[in-house]
């Protein structure tokens, strides 16, 4: 049904490069889906499509900062120079600790900003952006971090209230504990230790990416608004 559901969308993904964004390039490519690929990491971004492409999918990419409003005008516009349309954004891109506001709050707006006008007159896109267990609750030495993901959460209620009248779905998909490189970006030695205590439990890559492919393979008149994936074993 997935790979069904997938087949020839054009998925714009940022935060590609690595973790949840690189296993849900190729869960997504697998199932059809054309990716339209976004990081800084430019290397790793031609590592990922050649990957893509051997497996006989198809993907592009553009390094690109999320923080920047030009930059994410130019990938859409390779969306749609290469492909045509855009279905699906899936704002991934995040970072822990340093330059949060920019990534986890302007570079959403930016990606829903440059997306919306040709998902609107084409009524129809689905628009997924990635949080975390974090915008439900808040704890010590968190604030910060757990207030971009809580504005990640209203603004995609926000904007599901806003379009549903142009047919475009949202998600918001909130993990839990996830093994990624972002636990090794982290400077506050407290909640570092924290994370790598819980890391004997936590979720692969792999587990959000499924859960994004199964929110965009649902019928268009089903929105999967929001959902949390937590390890088992994860208390909060």
């Amino acid at each position: 049904m997935i790979m069904n559901a997938l087949q020839g969308k054009v998925v714009i993904l940022t935060g590609a490069s690595s973790g949840i964004g690189e296993a849900t390039a190729r869960v997504l490519a697998r199932s059809g889906a054309r990716m339209v690929l976004a990081a800084r990491r430019g290397e790793r971004l031609e590592q990922l499509k050649l990957a893509i492409e051997q497996e006989g999918g198809t993907a592009v990419y553009q390094v690109t900062d999320v923080s920047v409003e030009a930059q994410m005008e130019v990938l859409a516009r390779l969306a749609l120079d290469t492909f045509g349309q855009i279905d699906v954004l899936v704002n991934n891109a995040g970072i822990k600790w340093d330059r949060m506001i920019d990534v986890n709050i302007k570079g959403v707006l930016y990606g829903i900003g440059t997306v919306l006008p040709h998902m609107r007159e084409r009524r129809q896109g689905h628009i997924i952006n990635v949080s975390s267990v974090t915008g439900h609750i808040v704890r010590k030495t968190w604030a910060v971090y757990s207030g971009t993901k809580f504005a990640v959460r209203a603004i995609t209620e926000a904007l599901r209230q806003e379009e549903a009248e142009n047919n475009i779905r949202t998600t918001i998909i909130c993990p839990g504990g996830v093994d990624t490189e972002l636990v090794h970006t982290i400077t506050n030695e407290e909640v570092k230790r924290d994370i790598e205590a819980s890391m004997d439990i936590a979720l692969t890559p792999e587990a959000i990416a499924h859960a994004i492919a199964y929110a965009i393979s649902q019928p268009p008149q089903t929105a999967v608004n929001e959902m949390i994936v937590r390890p088992t074993r994860q208390e909060l």
